[in-house]
């Protein structure tokens, strides 16, 4: 299997598990080794008291890019810390788009950072650092 077929794999293998991730709306886009596309329609389920999406979500939906780009190797791989800037609001109805790429792997760390846009704008900004956790089943089992 190649890199590209074991990251879809395992993408296939975490969708059907991630009840959370399904339940907050969020969906795939695409996958690759150490790279990931998601993305989240702002519903009023996501909106805080101020009537825009929730900063819970925002990092939500990063981190669920970060868990697919960081998985996409066939190691199960768990997040060490994660720290995210919210740059502008997400509205009602929004199409967020999470992108994330691997910046840097090395042993058993990684870094990754996700770019959150609505259209041109970006919305936010994380960077989530992730662990190899071998002694766990592959992601894809």
């Amino acid at each position: 299997m190649d890199e590209q077929e074991t990251a879809e794999r395992v993408a296939a293998a975490m969708t059907a598990q991630d009840a959370a991730i399904r339940a907050a709306g969020i969906r795939l886009l695409d996958i690759g080794p150490g790279r990931a596309r998601a993305t989240m329609t702002v519903s009023e389920s996501h909106l805080n008291g101020h009537g825009v999406a929730h900063g819970g979500y925002l990092f939500f939906l990063a981190d669920a890019a970060f868990s697919f780009a960081c998985n996409s190797r066939g190691v199960s791989t768990v997040a060490a810390g994660g720290d995210v800037s919210f740059l502008r609001a997400g509205r009602l109805g929004d199409e967020l788009v999470a992108e994330a790429r691997e910046i840097a792997l090395a042993g058993k760390s990684g870094i990754y950072d996700v770019t959150i846009t609505a259209g041109d704008a970006v919305v936010a900004e994380f960077r989530g650092r992730s662990r190899a956790v071998p002694h766990l089943p592959p992601p894809y089992a």
